[in-house]
């Protein structure tokens, strides 16, 4: 047995999933949801759990020491630790803003490092 909160709606349905059945044919019993979308969500998450990491990056700004990043779209969970490893040697020295990218394909992801603040344009 495996417990999963589902994020997809605000209810996070708290979803069962009994993997101790014969999983030959890919098939889980499912209990909890509220919803298709539910059982959607666990069993991606069971296959293959992904998240949108967001985070900060340091800046070489005094008035601005950190500014807010996120990925592009969601990335391999077991990714996240390696990623923030990646994102902590770096420091952003230009001023950039909002949706400019600061790193592409990281870690060969298909997805993109994004600055999600106009903080660093803003300041004089």
């Amino acid at each position: 047995m495996k417990q999963i909160t589902c994020i997809i709606c605000p209810i996070g349905c708290r979803i069962t999933v009994d993997t101790s059945i014969d999983t030959s044919n890919s098939e889980y019993v499912f209990s909890g949801n509220q919803c298709k979308r539910g059982i959607e969500f666990a069993k991606a998450e069971i296959a293959s759990p992904v998240r949108t990491l967001t985070t900060t990056v340091r800046t070489t700004f005094p008035q601005t020491p950190v500014v807010p990043v996120r990925t592009s779209g969601e990335v391999p969970k077991e990714k996240i630790q390696e990623i923030m490893k990646v994102l902590s040697k770096i420091e952003i020295s230009e001023k950039t803003g909002i949706g400019e990218k600061l790193i592409t394909n990281i870690l060969d992801t298909k997805c993109d490092i994004i600055i999600t603040s106009d903080m660093l344009r803003r300041e004089s």
